[in-house]
């Protein structure tokens, strides 16, 4: 057998695994547990797979702390879906919804959420070029629910601090790219939801962690798969759900309890970023990072070089040296770093020594 040979994965999602997590699975993968199936051939009615996603909800009301008045989903979709099914389920016919618009995934909540009824932009950042948080936001009392993105992905901006809504009004957060990065006080919202695809799993499997009171707004007339009421009352499993990635979330649940929790992990991944943001701003302007430094993101890190020939020989010489995944979105060009939890100290190291070889040599 040829030696394993792992790159470093820079990829925005799906992402870096961890590898401990990869090779639990793999010793899995024939025979879960003496079954002589693999997880992928165990029926979600069996008590071999409900003990896997009854396992994998505990680990993250454990992890995040969710209180017992809320119900923890894992559905299909993706964030994309969430962007419909929110407002399909929270927001009440001829009412408006609060939205906080900072990058493209906030943007495209916004424009699924018009397609079903009234949408009030609170704030955006578009005409700063979505390089940092707003300042003031202009709050609607009546809202049915003020929604915002932790983190977006494309831009590299990230909220540390909730946004206060007025009260009554409540919290709805996309949480695709920055899940289980850090602690954050979940009794502060409404209804969370979350891509397993970044930090928490493979692409397959949407975590949504919703209050009772939100779940119970659920109109009558919803088709029945996107109908949270439905969905909540099954246990997730009103029809076949993903049930290998339901299990691979699991293991990285485990991983990351293993790693000392989320206040653990929040150090390491601060760690990482402060490595590359310090090489961008004693590169003397080769590296120019999109977010300004109080908006900067500990997950995501887009940055640009002198010219867009340097940056897709910066791509191809950093694929040739095993650094995987950096260039940026094809909406906004440049490079894009993106170190979720499963990104090692020692891969955001190798990076920034790239980085200063590459500077080097063409700066």
């Amino acid at each position: 057998m040829s030696e394993l040979k792992r790159v470093y994965n820079f990829n925005p999602g799906p992402a870096v695994l961890p590898l401990e997590v990869l090779q639990a699975a793999q010793a899995e993968l024939l025979d879960y547990k003496g079954t002589g199936m693999s997880v992928m051939e165990i029926s979600h009615r069996s008590k071999e797979f409900e003990g896997i996603i009854q396992t994998a909800e505990a680990d993250l009301r454990d992890l995040l702390g969710i209180p017992s008045n809320y119900k923890v989903m894992f559905l299909q979709g993706g964030a994309t879906l969430q962007f419909a099914m929110v407002p399909m389920n929270l927001r009440a016919a001829g009412a408006s919804a609060d939205y906080i618009v900072t990058g493209s995934w906030s943007k495209t909540a916004v424009k699924e959420a018009k397609k079903l009824g009234a949408v009030h932009i609170a704030a955006s950042t578009e005409a700063d070029g979505f390089n940092c948080l707003p300042g003031r936001l202009d709050l609607d009392p009546k809202a049915a629910y003020l929604h915002f993105t932790s983190n977006e992905t494309i831009h590299g901006v990230e909220f540390f601090n909730e946004p206060t809504p007025p009260d009554g009004v409540p919290l709805v957060c996309d949480a695709s790219s920055d899940f289980i990065s850090r602690p954050i006080d979940v009794s502060k919202y409404a209804l969370i939801y979350a891509g397993a695809q970044k930090n928490a799993g493979p692409s397959g499997v949407t975590m949504v962690i919703a209050r009772d009171d939100m779940i119970a707004r659920a109109p009558e007339n919803l088709p029945v798969m996107l109908d949270y009421k439905t969905l909540a009352e099954s246990g997730s499993l009103h029809n076949t759900p993903p049930s290998f990635a339901i299990y691979i979330v699991g293991l990285v649940f485990k991983w990351v309890k293993k790693m000392g929790g989320l206040a653990a992990i929040e150090k390491l991944n601060r760690s990482k970023a402060d490595v590359i943001y310090k090489a961008i701003d004693e590169s003397g302007g080769f590296y120019r990072g999109h977010a300004k430094p109080e908006a900067r993101s500990i997950m995501n890190i887009p940055f640009r070089l002198p010219s867009e020939q340097l940056e897709e020989t910066f791509a191809k010489e950093a694929k040739s040296a095993g650094l995987i995944g950096l260039k940026g979105h094809r909406s906004v060009g440049g490079m894009r770093a993106s170190i979720y939890n499963a990104m090692t100290l020692e891969g955001a190291q190798e990076l920034v020594k790239f980085m200063k070889e590459f500077q080097k040599k063409n700066g």
